[in-house]
């Protein structure tokens, strides 16, 4: 099989509304919380997948996300970063995770935060999805 390059422009691509992926769950209040840009999806041939995430809590709301890691998980914060259920930033704009196959994982968003992530197989088993006030 003859092996090319795979090229994207994320500038040149278009937000995914997250409810497509995700369903209803993603949506507060009618409005997305969550926007992807799929930079490649190799999948089908046994690859992985690479992808923008854009995660958008309104405000004095929160965003917990609950999963399990299909396969080994890359994150690279671009922008924002986690936090803590009171909102508090712990994670910033430069931070690298990885969330190994097998891996029960969550996360905290209170502000807009952009991550370039990416998957060596299937993504992410999605447990839970809230969008929640932010607990003082």
């Amino acid at each position: 099989m003859p092996r090319h390059p795979i090229t994207a422009i994320p500038d040149q691509l278009s937000w995914i509304p997250g409810s497509q992926a995700l369903g209803e769950v993603s949506l507060f209040q009618g409005e997305e919380t969550v926007h992807v840009k799929i930079l490649s999806d190799r999948r089908p041939e046994g690859g992985g997948m690479a992808q923008i995430v854009r995660f958008s809590p309104p405000p004095g709301m929160l965003i917990r996300i609950v999963a399990n890691a299909r396969s080994d998980e890359h994150i690279y914060i671009l922008a924002g970063g986690h936090g803590d259920k009171s909102g508090r930033q712990r994670l910033f704009p430069g931070e690298y995770l990885l969330h190994p196959q097998g891996l029960a994982h969550g996360a905290f968003l209170a502000i807009e935060t952009t991550v370039f992530q990416v998957y060596s197989g299937e993504p992410d088993e999605l447990l839970d999805y809230q969008v929640l006030p932010i607990s003082g």
